[in-house]
């Protein structure tokens, strides 16, 4: 998780930087297809195969359609008019639409007071990080996109952890046909974006490498895993870290100034994540019915 949230942390800085030179549906484009090269690369090299059922591939699409290609495009359109302070806030709703979600769809069946109050607690930290209401913008069709993206990753993680993983599919094989497919529901909407940008600077060259190879192919692998280890909610949870990784890096790679304001909001996002974390205890009965199999073999 620390990882991803490393990765996935640095993703609005490069988007930023690759639509100083491409459009939104170029960037978006472009990025599925390195995300998937180097998952592809990986497959190959760990002799693992692509599923081959056509029921597979159809619920590959329905998912590649909420994880990748439609909040990738919302984040690109809403970057170009939403401040990052906003941003933030708006990104960081997908652990609530998560739990929303799982609760509603019965896979979310055992939530804690504890990891409730990590998740509400999450949010409130991010608001005090950013601090929306000091910018003094109005919601409009931007902050809707990043909102409605949010909500799609909620969507996205849910729906694969209950059609796609947990079915005999090695989660790498899985990442990789989504990232295909991401590919190709996203060239679809090349011709609304205009001519091909041929010239740019090496600036946005770089952006959209790293964008494409690790902030997208191994950080959706990275989710992947952690879906089918930890389910859709806690993998949400890695969005309360983002803000806490990319200002940790502005203060220590640009020595930007954090307040008093913005600590101890970073502090509370890793209390809530903590919480978030906590595991159910087994009760006594749950721990003896857990060991009778072990006995088996010796009576």
């Amino acid at each position: 998780m620390g990882v991803l949230a490393l990765l996935w942390g640095s993703t609005p800085l490069w988007i930023r930087l690759a639509l100083n030179g491409l459009p939104p549906v170029q960037v978006t484009v472009i990025r599925c297809v390195l995300g998937a090269l180097v998952l592809a690369v990986l497959c190959v090299s760990r002799r693992q195969r692509l599923p081959r059922d056509r029921a597979t591939w159809r619920r590959i699409f329905v998912a590649a359609f909420f994880c990748n290609a439609l909040p990738f495009t919302l984040l690109s359109i809403g970057q170009q008019t939403v401040g990052s302070g906003l941003a933030g806030v708006l990104n960081a709703t997908t652990p609530l639409w998560s739990l929303l979600i799982g609760l509603a769809t019965g896979a979310e069946r055992r939530l804690s007071p504890v990891r409730l109050s990590g998740l509400l607690l999450g949010f409130g930290g991010t608001v005090l990080i950013f601090d929306p209401w000091q910018q003094g913008r109005t919601v409009g069709w931007g902050a809707l996109t990043i909102l409605g993206a949010a909500a799609s990753y909620a969507v996205a993680f849910t729906y694969m952890q209950r059609n796609l993983i947990g079915k005999g599919i090695p989660t790498l094989s899985l990442s990789t046909a989504q990232l295909l497919a991401a590919t190709g529901l996203t060239a679809l909407t090349l011709p609304a974006s205009g001519p091909l940008h041929l010239q740019v600077g090496p600036t946005t060259l770089i952006a959209v490498a790293i964008l494409g190879i690790f902030t997208t192919g191994v950080t959706f692998h990275l989710t992947y895993r952690i879906i089918a280890d930890e389910g859709a909610t806690n993998a949400a949870t890695v969005g309360y870290l983002l803000p806490v990784v990319s200002l940790a890096l502005g203060a220590i790679v640009l020595n930007e100034h954090l307040g008093l304001r913005i600590v101890a909001g970073m502090v509370v996002v890793l209390v809530a994540v903590a919480l978030t974390r906590q595991r159910r205890t087994p009760s006594a009965p749950d721990a003896v019915t857990s060991m009778a199999p072990l006995a088996q073999p010796f009576e």
